[in-house]
């Protein structure tokens, strides 16, 4: 380095460090008198004088000439006139090949206990996305090894899918499938909100040893603070991003986009945003476009992303369901009346679609499933008839070759959660069940 360049680098250090004082806390938030600092810039606020210990919290807003902060974790034990350090610099992330196979919580440190491993590099975790100009168009497949999927909904590379669902229909044990089952280089599944107990859980049962090799799980529970739901959502994304610029077809999978809108509405109205529809408030719509334009491709590689959204009461309309589906590749709705009758996965085929299935596989795929369609929805159509006895054979040639079908059709569209069936296959057995009607 020439000396020229050192005296720059060393002029443009901060040799300062940038103090305040905390003045009061009210609900989830600290109000300090300085450091000056601005919005998304972290905070370490130092806690007692025999026991100390340093509290990490993020800059969210201003009051007149004060900041306005809401802590990583809880606000318990910060009193007036706790000393705040300003570090002027954004939360930042650990990432690296070597984190592959681990469990993190949102600020990227592993579940375990254990330390991280050396060589990562640090990443900031809040990223523009892509350039428009600069994204690839989507041409390729990828195998997620579910049949349904594959033959009937098929999933580019790069493609963003949300999977729509109720509580308790099957969103985590489908993801599951898919983790174990696809040909992506590698899974990032954040699961965000989620009960504790349904982590391990997860891990062990869902994903398993096979899936959990290729896979970095990132998790912040339903007890912890709003802002540490919303930075796991920001983490999954940013881990994504790593392997996507190094040249890698990723999966992310978020469980569930929801519970991150119901956190940033819990930081909105904290800091004084006014409630809109339904309670959520400007800064959810405005983030969820900003998070989820984050995945796709680039070129580099990709991010394939499936996100889970909860849909109230079963309500497909409802605020952030419907945001998230006008943002998105394409939307897999999960029934309940299907989860009911045993069919899992209980994706309901002809309320979901993938938007780009149509570019990216052979025409005789395409009318194939379109064909299985027609004969599932007139099969839906007549059911009642059917089932009362009121139909009589012979009257729809269409109707005789849905009802003579339907169970082969709902056996292509079930699979057990151990079953791995892979594009060919899937494709194969879409053409011969077509064929015989």
């Amino acid at each position: 380095m020439r000396a020229e360049d050192l005296i720059d680098s060393l002029s443009a250090l901060d040799s300062y460090k940038h103090y305040g004082r905390v003045k009061k806390v009210v609900g989830l938030m600290i109000e300090s008198q300085g450091p000056e600092s601005s919005i998304g810039d972290v905070c370490n606020i130092h806690i007692g004088t025999k026991n100390k210990r340093v509290i990490k919290a993020e800059v969210v807003g201003f009051n007149d000439d004060n900041i306005i902060l809401m802590p990583y974790t809880t606000v318990s034990d910060i009193s007036p006139g706790c000393l705040v350090e300003g570090t002027s610099e954004p939360l930042e992330i650990k990432i690296g090949p070597d984190l592959i196979g681990t469990a993190v919580d949102a600020l990227g440190i592993p579940l375990d206990g254990s330390s991280l491993p050396k060589g990562l590099k640090s990443v900031p975790i809040d990223q523009d996305p892509p350039n428009p100009l600069k994204r690839p168009p989507i041409s390729n497949s990828i195998e997620v090894g579910v049949r349904l999927i594959d033959g009937l909904l098929t999933v580019g590379t790069g493609q963003r899918i949300g999977i729509f669902a109720g509580s308790g229909v099957g969103k985590s044990t489908l993801l599951g499938m898919i983790a174990r089952n696809t040909k992506a280089d590698l899974n990032v599944i954040a699961l965000i909100g989620e009960r504790g107990r349904e982590v391990r859980e997860f891990i062990e049962r869902d994903l398993g040893p096979e899936g959990l090799k290729r896979s970095i799980v990132v998790v912040a529970t339903s007890d912890q603070p709003a802002l540490m739901r919303i930075k796991g959502a920001y983490t999954a994304t940013a881990i994504a991003e790593y392997f996507r610029d190094k040249g890698l077809n990723v999966m992310l999978m978020m469980d569930s986009v929801t519970r991150v809108a119901m956190a940033q509405r819990e930081v909105g109205l904290a800091i004084g945003e006014p409630p809109t529809t339904k309670g959520y408030t400007p800064s959810v719509f405005a983030i969820l476009p900003k998070l989820l334009e984050r995945t796709g491709t680039n070129e580099y590689g990709s991010i394939t992303a499936f996100y889970t959204v909860l849909v109230d009461g079963d309500d497909m309309n409802e605020p952030i369901a419907d945001t998230v589906r006008g943002i998105l590749d394409g939307h897999f709705v999960l029934d309940r009346n299907l989860a009911n009758k045993g069919q899992y996965p209980a994706v309901n085929v002809l309320k979901s679609v993938s938007r780009v299935m149509n570019h990216i596989v052979p025409k005789e795929h395409v009318k194939a499933a379109e064909r299985l369609r027609d004969l599932l929805s007139t099969y839906m159509n007549s059911e009642d008839l059917i089932n009362i006895g009121a139909y009589k054979k012979g009257s729809s040639k269409e109707i005789d070759s849905a009802i003579r079908l339907y169970p082969s059709i709902l056996s292509y569209i079930k699979q057990s959660t151990d079953e791995k069936v892979s594009i060919e296959e899937s494709l194969q057995s879409l053409l011969t069940l077509v064929a015989e009607g």
